[in-house]
């Protein structure tokens, strides 16, 4: 009787506090929510010249910011900037693609490249593009929990564009939206109709253009020339031209005249500064190019 009673004596003692251990430690991890802090410093690889290089998430997008916007822009346009070249990086990185250091991805510059840009401003830009880019630190646009394909660009013509016209990718985020906010932004080239018919291999006795489709935002989608159809984004790469929305001249040489600046998809750069300017601060602007998107923590 007496053993038994040690015996009992020995459960009461070892095992009860660890079953009280157990139960509130189940309790406590019901209670309190997961610790969503993120990592006080996020690693990327580049690849720049050829060459891989490790850097802090931060340090990167300080030189993307300086490589892709005017450091005199506008602070809200600058943190906007931010978040949407950070976003990018990140939209890259969990689809296992490389992140290249040039307008093929996101121009970024090093402190050295940042300082012959900028010679006796470099301290004043460096420091405020830094402090820009650190009081957004970590946060990336999600549409339906994914980071974003955060695409950009310099100016519009009036209007973005559909990520379907331009990338052939579907993103309910990438919609034609008017822009009021860009400047009249045409350009006028001309060049010599046998450059024109070179670059875009054809046979030119004469040069005929006909069927020109353009889109909802007014860019040209599609255009026949001498019965060769090329689409609009083929031939402003064929013919270094600054946007899709163009006209051409035929006269003795040829004249072709665009609007806008680049490919017309997500954020417009100078929209964005024209914006900040009128008031409107970085969620706005960025809530306004890429539709029903959030703004969190990475």
């Amino acid at each position: 009787m007496i053993c038994l009673n040690k015996k009992l004596l020995y459960i009461i003692i070892f095992l009860i506090p660890i079953t009280l251990i157990s139960f509130f430690k189940k309790e406590t991890n019901f209670i309190i929510p997961k610790n969503n802090e993120v990592p006080k410093d996020i690693k990327i690889t580049i690849t720049k010249n050829n060459q891989k290089y490790e850097l802090n998430l931060e340090d990167y997008v300080i030189g993307v910011v300086a490589g892709e916007m005017p450091a005199l822009f506008e602070t809200e346009a600058l943190k906007a900037q931010a978040i949407a070249s950070r976003t990018y990086a990140i939209n890259q990185i969990i689809n296992n693609k490389d992140l290249i250091a040039t307008t093929a991805d996101q121009v970024y510059l090093t402190k050295e490249e940042m300082s012959l840009k900028w010679q006796n401003k470099y301290e004043e830009y460096y420091n405020k593009i830094k402090q820009i880019v650190l009081s957004t630190k970590n946060l990336i646009m999600y549409y339906n929990n994914e980071p974003i394909k955060a695409y950009y660009y310099s100016m519009s013509n009036g209007y973005t564009e559909s990520s379907i016209d331009v990338f052939n990718e579907q993103y309910d985020y990438l919609n034609i939206v008017s822009s009021p906010w860009d400047e009249n932004n045409s350009k006028t080239i001309t060049i010599t109709k046998e450059e024109f018919c070179t670059k875009l291999n054809i046979d030119c006795p004469n040069i005929i253009i006909n069927n020109i489709i353009k889109n909802k935002s007014n860019r040209v989608s599609e255009i026949t020339i001498n019965n060769k159809t090329f689409t609009g984004p083929k031939i402003r790469k064929l013919l270094s031209l600054r946007s899709t929305d163009f006209t051409i001249d035929i006269n003795d040489n040829i004249t072709i005249t665009t609007k806008g600046y680049g490919h017309g998809v997500g954020m417009s750069q100078y929209g964005a500064n024209n914006m900040a300017k009128e008031g409107y601060n970085y969620e706005q602007i960025l809530k306004y190019y890429y539709q029903n998107v959030e703004i969190a923590n990475i």
